[in-house]
């Protein structure tokens, strides 16, 4: 079952079939108990009354017995034996005796005597041993009835030929003679039978038609709620296929979590889009930037396979050079687009911008290096692509400074600040964003030999950005550029 709608409707049915089923369960169980204790009680009331016909000594065979296929009764002595049923009953299960016929034995008039009683067990019904006996609460005193609760017991009865079943009381009541005797008295369950069957079957034809509707609203609304998704997922397709990047989803007008799942969608897709634009546009210059070099290089290759004594080596070597700068500087890009991770090395600024300096002998303008006192310059990073960084700068400085660089070195609110100033003309303000950008040169007249090809900068600003740091250029005292990198300080672990 592979559609989302089928499975929140088969969800949500058997969620409510088991609710319904245990709430039906419940109430079927609830109603079953009740009813019958209403006929428990029935039963009770009837056999209460005749227990107080005993206890007013009415002979048994002259007691008032109610509707016998009503309330059938039973009254047995203290044997157990039958002496007194209910006309017509023909069998019956559940009580003290399944007889419906009295003993022909016992008398069938309460005449006993005392002595009679006494030559009987008057120890355990008269004389001085009753108050023992009432103290156990099970035996009634002499005319009187048992005020115990009944013992119930369920069973049945066949009067007049219908059997069916009832719920039995049981009551004890003394005679004035000392005869204790016991009275079963039933109740039909017959109430109780047809309506917990008519619950039942109600319960039976309803709870499909329930879950039927329960899955069909369940569907539809799972469909309506859906929906926005599936165009979203067609959407998608139709991008995946077309390859168009600037097309975007449908946004619904719903502040629900599908809303939320298409406007991210469109942010991805927009970053996507920007970073496609991004990569071809770096293809593209890049692409370009190397058709100058190489073609410089080929044509002087060819003048020199046809003239030797024409070739000139130094431009061809210059041309290499060049071409190996590029080459490295592409390459590292490619590993910053692709997420490359600095190093976690512990370094020192100010020792790595002293050695950048040291080894640029070949410089045009001399380079100034201003570190102040030993302390803490320390940050955490690849030693490589930090020296990138000043070298670039510094390279950068060189090409536009009139007649200085400096370099300093300080920290500053917990950074660690690398500036690099020159007293060139400096970068207009609407042109100092613009920079960092990868290929771009404010002076297009400068000669790409003499210029660069514009990846430096965005190079540094790329390095720094990795290095959890920032990249911004001013203006310099002197009036040139002022670039400023800042990098988080390492605490020094001694103090």
């Amino acid at each position: 079952m592979r559609s989302v709608r089928a499975r929140a409707a088969l969800g949500a049915t058997v969620v409510v079939a088991v609710a319904l089923i245990g709430a039906g369960l419940a109430v079927l169980l609830v109603l079953r108990a009740n009813l019958t204790d209403q006929a428990g009680l029935q039963a009770e009331v009837v056999a209460r009354e005749v227990a107080g016909q005993l206890a007013l000594d009415v002979p048994v065979d002259r007691l008032d017995l109610p509707d016998e296929e009503e309330h059938p009764v039973q009254v047995t002595d203290e044997d157990g034996r039958l002496v007194a049923v209910s006309k017509d009953l023909k069998a019956i299960t559940g009580t003290g005796t399944d007889r419906v016929t009295p003993h022909t034995s016992v008398a069938p008039t309460s005449t006993r005597t005392d002595d009679d009683s006494d030559d009987d067990g008057g120890d355990r019904h008269g004389g001085e041993n009753r108050g023992d006996d009432d103290a156990t609460g099970n035996i009634p005193a002499r005319g009187e009835v048992s005020t115990d609760d009944p013992d119930f017991t369920n069973g049945t009865a066949t009067v007049d030929g219908d059997t069916a079943d009832y719920r039995f009381a049981s009551v004890s009541a003394t005679t004035g003679a000392g005869v204790t005797m016991t009275v079963h008295a039933g109740a039909p369950l017959a109430t109780e039978q047809k309506a917990v069957g008519s619950v039942r079957g109600a319960m039976l034809i309803g709870l499909p038609v329930m879950l039927l509707i329960v899955a069909a609203v369940t569907w539809l609304t799972t469909r309506r709620a859906l929906r926005p998704v599936e165009g979203i997922r067609a959407e998608m397709a139709a991008i995946t296929a077309s390859e168009d990047l600037s097309r975007r989803v449908p946004e619904p007008g719903s502040r629900d979590e599908i809303a939320r799942l298409a406007r991210t969608t469109n942010e991805t897709l927009t970053a996507l889009e920007a970073s496609v634009d991004r990569q071809r546009r770096f293809v593209a210059d890049a692409s370009h930037e190397l058709r100058s070099p190489i073609a410089s290089l080929r044509t002087q290759l060819e003048v020199g396979a046809a003239h030797p004594d024409l070739l000139d080596v130094p431009g061809a070597v210059t041309d290499t050079v060049r071409l190996q700068a590029l080459a490295a500087d592409l390459l590292l890009l490619a590993r910053l687009d692709a997420g490359e991770r600095p190093g976690n090395t512990r370094l020192d600024m100010g020792a790595l911008v002293h050695e950048e300096v040291s080894q640029r002998t070949g410089d045009r303008i001399p380079v100034t290096v201003s570190v102040p006192p030993p302390e803490p310059l320390e940050v955490t990073g690849s030693r490589s692509q930090l020296a990138r960084i000043v070298g670039n700068l510094l390279d950068n400085a060189e090409r536009h400074a009139e007649s200085s660089v400096a370099v300093s070195v300080r920290t500053e609110r917990g950074s660690v600040v690398v500036a690099v100033s020159d007293d060139g003309a400096g970068v207009p303000e609407p042109e100092r964003e613009r920079i960092f950008e990868r290929f771009v040169r404010l002076d297009d007249a400068r000669s790409r030999d003499e210029g660069g090809a514009g990846l430096g900068l965005a190079i540094a600003r790329d390095v720094a950005r990795r290095h959890e740091g920032t990249l911004t250029v001013t203006r310099s005292p002197e009036g040139g550029a002022r670039f400023e990198l800042r990098l988080p300080a390492r605490p020094d672990p001694g103090r």
